[in-house]
């Protein structure tokens, strides 16, 4: 994908299209497998990726 650092989501299966993450800095990038196309990236601050995550755990 880029230079940077990727890890894919733990609940990624094999096959499946993932969430990748990268942080850097401040700054944490986000990618779809499906998607891998630099254009793609989405690129967000860490209290707002924070506050994606506390949402996301609380919708379960």
């Amino acid at each position: 994908m880029s230079q940077h650092i990727w890890r894919k989501s733990s609940r990624c299966q094999e096959g499946d299209a993932c969430v990748h993450i990268s942080v850097t800095g401040e700054t944490i990038l986000l990618s779809d497998s499906a998607t891998p196309d630099p254009s793609s990236i989405l690129s967000v601050g860490r209290d707002t990726f924070t506050d994606l995550i506390r949402i996301l755990k609380a919708d379960g």
